[in-house]
Protein backbone atom coordinates (compact mmCIF):
# COMPACT_ATOMS: atom_id res chain seq x y z
CA UNK A 1 0.00 0.00 0.00
CA UNK A 2 1.44 3.57 -1.29
CA UNK A 3 1.32 6.23 1.49
CA UNK A 4 1.23 9.87 -0.52
CA UNK A 5 3.48 12.39 0.74
CA UNK A 6 0.08 14.58 1.68
CA UNK A 7 -1.73 11.69 3.53
CA UNK A 8 1.63 11.22 5.24
CA UNK A 9 1.51 14.89 6.17
CA UNK A 10 -1.78 14.65 7.68
CA UNK A 11 -0.97 11.69 9.78
CA UNK A 12 1.65 12.72 11.03
CA UNK A 13 0.26 16.70 11.74
CA UNK A 14 -2.86 14.47 13.34
CA UNK A 15 -0.95 12.68 15.70
CA UNK A 16 1.36 15.05 16.79
CA UNK A 17 -1.80 17.56 17.80
CA UNK A 18 -3.40 14.31 19.32
CA UNK A 19 0.08 13.52 21.39
CA UNK A 20 0.38 17.80 21.87
CA UNK A 21 -3.10 17.71 23.68
CA UNK A 22 -3.04 14.71 25.99
CA UNK A 23 0.76 16.34 27.01
CA UNK A 24 -1.22 19.70 27.77
CA UNK A 25 -4.25 17.80 29.69
CA UNK A 26 -1.33 16.04 31.50
CA UNK A 27 -0.13 19.00 33.01
CA UNK A 28 -3.25 20.44 33.99
CA UNK A 29 -4.29 19.66 37.47
CA UNK A 30 -6.59 17.45 38.81
CA UNK A 31 -9.57 18.29 41.19
CA UNK A 32 -11.39 15.42 42.10
CA UNK A 33 -13.44 17.61 44.00
CA UNK A 34 -16.34 19.52 42.14
CA UNK A 35 -16.31 23.28 42.90
CA UNK A 36 -17.61 24.30 46.31
CA UNK A 37 -20.60 26.13 46.69
CA UNK A 38 -20.70 29.70 47.98
CA UNK A 39 -22.42 29.68 51.47
CA UNK A 40 -25.70 30.17 51.78
CA UNK A 41 -27.02 33.60 52.25
CA UNK A 42 -30.14 34.29 54.56
CA UNK A 43 -33.34 35.31 52.25
CA UNK A 44 -34.18 38.26 54.72
CA UNK A 45 -30.93 39.68 55.39
CA UNK A 46 -29.77 37.52 58.33
CA UNK A 47 -26.73 38.02 59.60
CA UNK A 48 -24.95 35.27 61.73
CA UNK A 49 -20.94 37.00 62.48
CA UNK A 50 -18.14 34.18 62.16
CA UNK A 51 -21.30 31.90 61.40
CA UNK A 52 -23.39 30.60 58.61
CA UNK A 53 -26.97 29.75 57.77
CA UNK A 54 -27.88 26.19 57.06
CA UNK A 55 -28.37 25.04 53.80
CA UNK A 56 -31.89 23.86 53.00
CA UNK A 57 -33.89 22.78 50.15
CA UNK A 58 -37.63 22.20 49.27
CA UNK A 59 -38.77 18.85 48.19
CA UNK A 60 -42.65 18.23 47.40
CA UNK A 61 -43.49 21.44 49.86
CA UNK A 62 -41.40 20.07 52.79
CA UNK A 63 -38.36 22.57 53.33
CA UNK A 64 -35.63 20.10 54.00
CA UNK A 65 -32.13 20.52 56.14
CA UNK A 66 -29.34 17.74 57.34
CA UNK A 67 -27.38 18.42 60.24
CA UNK A 68 -24.15 16.43 61.03
CA UNK A 69 -23.05 15.80 64.53
CA UNK A 70 -19.31 15.48 64.26
CA UNK A 71 -15.88 16.22 66.05
CA UNK A 72 -13.77 18.81 64.33
CA UNK A 73 -10.98 21.77 64.70
CA UNK A 74 -12.18 24.29 65.92
CA UNK A 75 -10.05 28.28 66.45
CA UNK A 76 -11.42 30.28 69.25
CA UNK A 77 -9.06 32.75 68.47
CA UNK A 78 -5.62 32.54 67.22
CA UNK A 79 -3.12 31.02 68.90
CA UNK A 80 -6.17 28.98 70.78
CA UNK A 81 -7.56 25.51 68.82
CA UNK A 82 -9.57 23.13 70.37
CA UNK A 83 -11.23 19.50 69.44
CA UNK A 84 -14.90 20.65 69.42
CA UNK A 85 -18.28 19.06 69.16
CA UNK A 86 -20.64 20.49 66.70
CA UNK A 87 -22.68 20.73 64.14
CA UNK A 88 -21.60 20.75 60.13
CA UNK A 89 -17.74 21.85 61.27
CA UNK A 90 -19.18 24.53 63.37
CA UNK A 91 -19.68 25.32 66.98
CA UNK A 92 -22.09 26.71 67.30
CA UNK A 93 -23.55 24.71 64.06
CA UNK A 94 -25.44 26.57 61.30
CA UNK A 95 -28.41 28.61 62.08
CA UNK A 96 -32.09 27.61 60.99
CA UNK A 97 -33.49 29.65 58.89
CA UNK A 98 -37.50 29.06 57.99
CA UNK A 99 -40.66 30.50 57.68
CA UNK A 100 -43.34 30.62 59.97
CA UNK A 101 -46.12 27.70 58.98
CA UNK A 102 -43.41 26.07 56.64
CA UNK A 103 -43.34 22.17 57.22
CA UNK A 104 -39.61 21.12 58.07
CA UNK A 105 -37.91 17.92 57.62
CA UNK A 106 -34.33 17.84 59.17
CA UNK A 107 -32.15 14.93 58.80
CA UNK A 108 -29.63 14.07 61.76
CA UNK A 109 -26.47 12.42 61.30
CA UNK A 110 -24.40 10.67 64.58
CA UNK A 111 -20.47 11.34 63.25
CA UNK A 112 -19.74 11.30 67.61
CA UNK A 113 -18.55 8.76 69.34
CA UNK A 114 -21.51 8.17 71.24
CA UNK A 115 -24.96 8.68 70.79
CA UNK A 116 -26.84 12.19 70.47
CA UNK A 117 -30.36 13.24 69.83
CA UNK A 118 -31.40 17.16 69.26
CA UNK A 119 -34.18 18.99 70.89
CA UNK A 120 -35.74 22.12 69.32
CA UNK A 121 -35.59 24.50 72.10
CA UNK A 122 -38.92 26.67 72.44
CA UNK A 123 -40.56 25.46 69.22
CA UNK A 124 -43.42 23.66 69.54
CA UNK A 125 -43.58 20.47 67.59
CA UNK A 126 -45.38 17.04 68.29
CA UNK A 127 -44.31 15.28 71.29
CA UNK A 128 -42.39 12.31 69.26
CA UNK A 129 -40.39 14.79 67.66
CA UNK A 130 -39.40 16.85 71.03
CA UNK A 131 -35.61 14.81 70.71
CA UNK A 132 -35.44 13.52 74.44
CA UNK A 133 -33.43 10.61 74.44
CA UNK A 134 -34.87 7.66 76.14
CA UNK A 135 -38.59 9.74 76.39
CA UNK A 136 -39.56 10.89 73.61
CA UNK A 137 -37.09 8.44 70.69
CA UNK A 138 -34.41 6.41 70.81
CA UNK A 139 -30.72 8.10 70.83
CA UNK A 140 -29.37 8.38 67.73
CA UNK A 141 -26.59 6.00 67.98
CA UNK A 142 -23.13 6.85 66.25
CA UNK A 143 -23.85 6.03 62.45
CA UNK A 144 -27.47 6.50 62.32
CA UNK A 145 -29.14 9.18 60.68
CA UNK A 146 -32.56 10.17 61.87
CA UNK A 147 -35.47 12.23 60.78
CA UNK A 148 -37.47 15.20 62.22
CA UNK A 149 -40.31 16.36 60.66
CA UNK A 150 -42.77 18.88 61.92
CA UNK A 151 -44.44 22.77 60.89
CA UNK A 152 -42.74 25.96 62.48
CA UNK A 153 -46.07 27.27 63.62
CA UNK A 154 -44.96 30.54 65.19
CA UNK A 155 -42.54 32.72 64.43
CA UNK A 156 -39.60 33.17 66.91
CA UNK A 157 -35.85 32.84 67.75
CA UNK A 158 -35.22 29.74 69.16
CA UNK A 159 -32.56 27.13 69.70
CA UNK A 160 -31.39 23.54 68.97
CA UNK A 161 -29.14 21.17 71.27
CA UNK A 162 -28.70 17.66 72.20
CA UNK A 163 -30.97 16.14 74.61
CA UNK A 164 -28.25 13.02 75.34
CA UNK A 165 -24.98 13.63 77.68
CA UNK A 166 -26.13 17.09 77.49
CA UNK A 167 -22.87 18.01 79.99
CA UNK A 168 -20.80 16.53 77.30
CA UNK A 169 -22.09 17.21 74.03
CA UNK A 170 -23.15 21.19 74.92
CA UNK A 171 -19.74 21.66 77.19
CA UNK A 172 -17.89 20.54 73.75
CA UNK A 173 -19.93 22.93 71.62
CA UNK A 174 -23.39 21.17 70.87
CA UNK A 175 -25.76 24.40 70.27
CA UNK A 176 -27.20 26.53 67.26
CA UNK A 177 -29.70 29.09 66.68
CA UNK A 178 -33.50 29.21 64.68
CA UNK A 179 -34.60 32.34 63.45
CA UNK A 180 -38.75 31.81 61.99
CA UNK A 181 -39.99 34.39 60.37
CA UNK A 182 -43.00 35.60 60.14
CA UNK A 183 -45.35 35.08 57.00
CA UNK A 184 -45.87 38.92 56.91
CA UNK A 185 -45.90 42.21 58.77
CA UNK A 186 -42.87 41.93 60.08
CA UNK A 187 -41.47 45.40 60.28
CA UNK A 188 -38.44 45.66 58.29
CA UNK A 189 -35.29 46.28 60.15
CA UNK A 190 -31.67 47.09 58.21
CA UNK A 191 -29.75 44.84 60.16
CA UNK A 192 -30.51 41.74 62.05
CA UNK A 193 -28.09 39.63 63.85
CA UNK A 194 -27.57 36.70 65.89
CA UNK A 195 -25.48 36.25 68.55
CA UNK A 196 -25.04 32.69 70.58
CA UNK A 197 -22.96 32.92 73.60
CA UNK A 198 -21.12 30.07 74.86
CA UNK A 199 -18.77 29.09 78.22
CA UNK A 200 -15.66 26.65 78.05
CA UNK A 201 -12.81 25.74 80.50
CA UNK A 202 -10.37 24.82 78.50
CA UNK A 203 -6.89 24.43 81.06
CA UNK A 204 -3.81 26.32 79.81
CA UNK A 205 -2.01 24.08 76.62
CA UNK A 206 -5.10 21.73 76.70
CA UNK A 207 -6.67 21.18 73.12
CA UNK A 208 -9.91 19.91 74.90
CA UNK A 209 -12.41 21.65 77.08
CA UNK A 210 -13.49 20.33 80.28
CA UNK A 211 -16.91 18.98 80.51
CA UNK A 212 -16.42 18.36 83.90
CA UNK A 213 -16.57 21.97 85.01
CA UNK A 214 -19.08 23.89 87.12
CA UNK A 215 -17.38 27.05 87.12
CA UNK A 216 -14.04 28.80 86.19
CA UNK A 217 -14.64 29.07 82.78
CA UNK A 218 -11.53 30.80 81.39
CA UNK A 219 -13.27 30.60 77.67
CA UNK A 220 -16.10 33.10 76.72
CA UNK A 221 -17.42 33.47 73.12
CA UNK A 222 -20.14 34.80 70.85
CA UNK A 223 -20.75 32.39 68.05
CA UNK A 224 -17.68 30.76 68.75
CA UNK A 225 -15.20 33.22 69.09
CA UNK A 226 -13.55 35.05 71.58
CA UNK A 227 -12.28 38.46 71.13
CA UNK A 228 -10.01 39.69 69.19
CA UNK A 229 -11.19 36.91 66.44
CA UNK A 230 -15.21 38.60 67.09
CA UNK A 231 -16.77 39.86 63.79
CA UNK A 232 -17.51 43.40 64.28
CA UNK A 233 -21.70 44.56 63.82
CA UNK A 234 -21.61 47.27 61.38
CA UNK A 235 -24.75 49.84 60.90
CA UNK A 236 -25.66 53.09 59.45
CA UNK A 237 -26.88 55.99 61.51
CA UNK A 238 -30.49 55.79 61.30
CA UNK A 239 -30.44 52.17 61.08
CA UNK A 240 -33.17 50.10 63.28
CA UNK A 241 -31.10 46.92 64.46
CA UNK A 242 -32.06 43.32 65.94
CA UNK A 243 -29.91 41.16 67.76
CA UNK A 244 -30.51 37.92 68.93
CA UNK A 245 -28.59 36.73 71.72
CA UNK A 246 -28.96 32.94 73.06
CA UNK A 247 -27.20 31.49 76.11
CA UNK A 248 -26.97 27.76 75.44
CA UNK A 249 -23.84 27.68 77.93
CA UNK A 250 -23.56 25.36 80.94
CA UNK A 251 -23.83 27.19 84.19
CA UNK A 252 -23.59 31.19 83.73
CA UNK A 253 -26.25 33.97 82.96
CA UNK A 254 -24.04 36.84 81.28
CA UNK A 255 -25.53 40.52 81.52
CA UNK A 256 -24.89 41.47 77.62
CA UNK A 257 -24.02 45.25 77.64
CA UNK A 258 -24.33 47.75 74.42
CA UNK A 259 -22.36 51.24 74.94
CA UNK A 260 -23.67 54.54 73.43
CA UNK A 261 -27.20 53.24 72.77
CA UNK A 262 -30.69 51.94 75.03
CA UNK A 263 -32.44 49.55 73.75
CA UNK A 264 -35.70 47.18 74.59
CA UNK A 265 -36.05 43.53 74.76
CA UNK A 266 -38.64 42.89 72.05
CA UNK A 267 -39.20 39.12 72.90
CA UNK A 268 -37.58 36.06 74.13
CA UNK A 269 -37.59 32.11 73.06
CA UNK A 270 -41.48 32.33 74.43
CA UNK A 271 -42.80 35.18 71.82
CA UNK A 272 -43.03 38.92 71.54
CA UNK A 273 -42.61 40.99 74.78
CA UNK A 274 -45.62 42.88 74.07
CA UNK A 275 -45.07 46.69 73.80
CA UNK A 276 -46.64 47.82 77.09
CA UNK A 277 -44.17 45.42 79.37
CA UNK A 278 -40.59 47.32 77.28
CA UNK A 279 -38.59 49.48 79.01
CA UNK A 280 -35.38 50.98 77.77
CA UNK A 281 -32.15 49.15 78.90
CA UNK A 282 -28.57 49.61 78.36
CA UNK A 283 -27.66 45.89 79.48
CA UNK A 284 -29.98 42.81 79.51
CA UNK A 285 -29.51 39.37 81.48
CA UNK A 286 -29.91 36.58 78.91
CA UNK A 287 -30.09 33.27 81.36
CA UNK A 288 -28.70 29.65 80.91
CA UNK A 289 -31.38 28.12 78.15
CA UNK A 290 -33.17 31.37 77.14
CA UNK A 291 -33.28 33.62 73.94
CA UNK A 292 -33.39 37.26 74.62
CA UNK A 293 -34.11 39.62 71.37
CA UNK A 294 -33.12 43.13 71.64
CA UNK A 295 -34.08 45.82 69.10
CA UNK A 296 -32.55 49.62 69.10
CA UNK A 297 -31.87 52.57 66.17
CA UNK A 298 -28.16 53.33 65.52
CA UNK A 299 -28.25 56.64 66.50
CA UNK A 300 -24.61 57.90 66.81
CA UNK A 301 -21.45 57.15 64.73
CA UNK A 302 -18.61 55.47 66.68
CA UNK A 303 -17.05 52.07 67.56
CA UNK A 304 -19.31 50.69 70.25
CA UNK A 305 -18.72 47.60 72.54
CA UNK A 306 -20.97 44.94 73.00
CA UNK A 307 -19.97 42.29 75.84
CA UNK A 308 -20.56 40.57 78.86
CA UNK A 309 -20.23 42.85 81.87
CA UNK A 310 -18.76 40.11 84.22
CA UNK A 311 -15.75 41.43 84.24
CA UNK A 312 -13.85 38.09 83.33
CA UNK A 313 -16.50 36.79 81.23
CA UNK A 314 -14.44 39.77 78.48
CA UNK A 315 -10.94 38.29 79.22
CA UNK A 316 -8.78 35.69 77.93
CA UNK A 317 -8.10 32.19 79.69
CA UNK A 318 -8.15 33.85 83.33
CA UNK A 319 -8.21 31.47 86.17
CA UNK A 320 -7.55 31.62 90.09
CA UNK A 321 -4.54 29.22 90.25
CA UNK A 322 -1.89 32.30 90.91
CA UNK A 323 -1.48 34.16 93.90
CA UNK A 324 -3.08 38.05 94.06
CA UNK A 325 -0.13 40.24 93.74
CA UNK A 326 -1.83 43.42 93.53
CA UNK A 327 -0.31 45.68 96.38
CA UNK A 328 2.95 42.97 96.92
CA UNK A 329 6.81 45.05 97.04
CA UNK A 330 8.12 42.50 95.11
CA UNK A 331 11.58 44.21 95.73
CA UNK A 332 14.16 41.71 95.86
CA UNK A 333 12.23 39.05 94.80
CA UNK A 334 13.02 38.94 90.76
CA UNK A 335 16.85 38.56 91.89
CA UNK A 336 16.06 35.72 93.67
CA UNK A 337 13.42 33.36 91.86
CA UNK A 338 16.07 34.20 89.00
CA UNK A 339 18.39 31.75 90.31
CA UNK A 340 16.03 29.09 90.42
CA UNK A 341 13.57 29.88 87.10
CA UNK A 342 16.12 32.06 84.60
CA UNK A 343 13.95 35.41 83.45
CA UNK A 344 11.96 35.49 86.05
CA UNK A 345 9.85 38.81 86.33
CA UNK A 346 7.42 39.40 88.83
CA UNK A 347 3.83 40.63 87.00
CA UNK A 348 0.88 41.96 88.58
CA UNK A 349 1.75 44.19 91.53
CA UNK A 350 0.60 46.88 89.97
CA UNK A 351 -2.44 45.52 88.32
CA UNK A 352 -3.09 43.26 85.58
CA UNK A 353 -2.85 45.40 82.28
CA UNK A 354 1.18 44.81 81.25
CA UNK A 355 0.19 41.29 81.24
CA UNK A 356 -1.81 42.21 78.23
CA UNK A 357 0.52 45.18 76.85
CA UNK A 358 3.49 43.47 77.07
CA UNK A 359 2.56 40.40 74.60
CA UNK A 360 4.28 38.11 77.25
CA UNK A 361 5.60 34.67 75.36
CA UNK A 362 2.49 32.16 75.98
CA UNK A 363 2.73 28.33 76.27
CA UNK A 364 1.64 26.33 73.29
CA UNK A 365 -2.67 26.91 72.75
CA UNK A 366 -3.06 29.69 75.12
CA UNK A 367 -4.46 33.21 74.90
CA UNK A 368 -4.29 34.12 78.74
CA UNK A 369 -4.97 37.94 79.11
CA UNK A 370 -4.58 37.76 74.81
CA UNK A 371 -6.61 41.49 73.87
CA UNK A 372 -6.84 43.25 70.79
CA UNK A 373 -4.84 45.59 68.78
CA UNK A 374 -7.01 49.56 68.28
CA UNK A 375 -6.55 52.56 67.07
CA UNK A 376 -4.75 54.25 70.32
CA UNK A 377 -3.22 51.37 71.40
CA UNK A 378 -4.25 47.27 73.12
CA UNK A 379 -7.84 46.82 74.17
CA UNK A 380 -7.32 44.81 77.06
CA UNK A 381 -10.35 42.72 76.17
CA UNK A 382 -11.34 39.39 75.80
CA UNK A 383 -13.59 36.57 75.37
CA UNK A 384 -17.39 37.52 75.00
CA UNK A 385 -15.94 41.03 73.49
CA UNK A 386 -17.26 42.33 69.85
CA UNK A 387 -17.58 46.08 68.44
CA UNK A 388 -20.76 47.78 67.07
CA UNK A 389 -19.53 49.75 64.15
CA UNK A 390 -21.72 52.68 63.85
CA UNK A 391 -21.04 55.23 60.66
CA UNK A 392 -22.84 58.05 58.67
CA UNK A 393 -22.48 55.69 55.74
CA UNK A 394 -21.09 52.03 54.73
CA UNK A 395 -20.18 50.51 52.01
CA UNK A 396 -21.93 47.01 51.43
CA UNK A 397 -19.78 44.23 52.42
CA UNK A 398 -16.65 46.07 54.25
CA UNK A 399 -15.53 46.29 57.27
CA UNK A 400 -15.47 50.34 58.00
CA UNK A 401 -12.29 50.35 60.10
CA UNK A 402 -11.92 52.06 63.31
CA UNK A 403 -13.63 55.32 63.90
CA UNK A 404 -12.10 58.37 63.23
CA UNK A 405 -13.77 60.55 66.11
CA UNK A 406 -13.66 64.32 66.30
CA UNK A 407 -12.43 64.36 69.52
CA UNK A 408 -10.99 62.24 72.14
CA UNK A 409 -10.05 62.11 75.48
CA UNK A 410 -6.52 63.10 75.93
CA UNK A 411 -4.22 64.56 79.08
CA UNK A 412 -5.24 67.68 80.55
CA UNK A 413 -3.04 70.47 80.13
CA UNK A 414 -1.79 72.59 82.63
CA UNK A 415 -3.49 75.45 81.91
CA UNK A 416 -6.95 73.30 81.96
CA UNK A 417 -6.19 72.35 85.83
CA UNK A 418 -5.48 75.88 86.90
CA UNK A 419 -8.44 77.10 84.81
CA UNK A 420 -10.96 74.88 86.65
CA UNK A 421 -9.34 74.49 90.06
CA UNK A 422 -8.11 71.00 89.67
CA UNK A 423 -5.10 70.04 91.72
CA UNK A 424 -4.16 66.40 90.48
Amino acid sequence: MKVSRRQLLSTTLAAGAALASKRALAKQPVDPKPPAEPPPRSTHGLVVPNGSILPSKVRNGVRVYHLIAEEFSHEIAPGLTVQAWGYNGGSPGPVIEATEGERVRIYVTNKLPESTSIHWHGVFVPNGMDGVAGLTQKAIQPGQTFKYEFVFDRAGTFMYHPHADEMTQIALGMMGMIVVHPRSGERAHARDYVLMTHELMVPIGARRADPLAMNDFNVLTFNGKAFPATESLVAEVGDRVRIRIGNLGPMDHHPIHLHGHAFEVVATDGGTVPASARVPETTVIVPVGTVRVIEFVARAAGDWPLHCHMTHHAMNQMGHAAANLVGADPQGLDTKLSRVVPGYMTMGHAGMAEMSTMRMPQPANAISMVGGQGPHGIIDMGGMFTILKVRDHLRPGQDPGWYVAPATASEASPSDLVGDGITP
